[in-house]
Parts: C-alpha cells; structure tokens; sequence
C-alpha cells in the first residue's frame, strides 16, 4: 500500500460545526474507497503562509486565513485520491488543497 498526504484549506467564513462537518464529508470519500486513514490532524484556523499571499492571492480569493485539516492515509487506488480530489474541486468551501506521495519508510 501506497501512504499519501493531503492537506486542504476550507475557507475562514465556516463555522467550526460547518468546518468538521466538510472534513466528515471528506473522510467519508477516503474510507468508502477503501482508504485506510493512518492520522488525521486539525490545525484549525490559520493564517496563510506570506509567501502564498504575496504570490498567489487570486488562488485565496482575497482571503488571509483558512481551516486546515491534514488527513495521512493509505491506498492502493489512484482512484480514491481522484475522487477526493474532484471532490474539493467541486466544493466551493475548499480553497486550496494538496497531495503529496510519501517515502517509503522501509
């Protein structure tokens, strides 16, 4: 099984119950296309990295702040990360999101 990372930004205008239900939709997605979540991490609302701001504030939609949440999981289907992926496209409470591939820890 493959470990992969994403971290998404769901925008600051969220309560917290409107932010933990979005993650619950999206832990939903991971775990119905046989996903095992590994950890899973709320950072809460924070501000955007400067770096981001300065280069890439359209991408924000003029926004300095955002809920961050962090799910590590594992998978054998491009599939699954597909799906998630699609559906943070399609979620206008979805800012930015990445995935990222971890090492292998062998």
């Amino acid at each position: 099984m493959r470990r992969y990372e994403t971290v998404f930004i769901l925008t600051p205008v969220l309560t917290e119950d409107q932010a933990k239900e979005a993650v619950k939709k999206f832990r939903k997605i991971l775990t119905d296309m046989g996903c095992k979540i590994l950890h899973e991490e709320s950072w809460g609302a924070r501000t955007t990295p400067a770096l981001l701001q300065e280069n890439r504030w359209e991408a924000f939609d003029k926004k300095s702040t955002g809920h961050y949440h962090l799910f590590e999981y594992e998978t054998d289907s491009s599939v699954a990360i597909q799906e998630l992926e699609l559906a943070f496209k399609r979620d206008e409470r979805i800012l930015r999101f990445l995935t990222i591939k971890l090492d292998k820890l062998d």
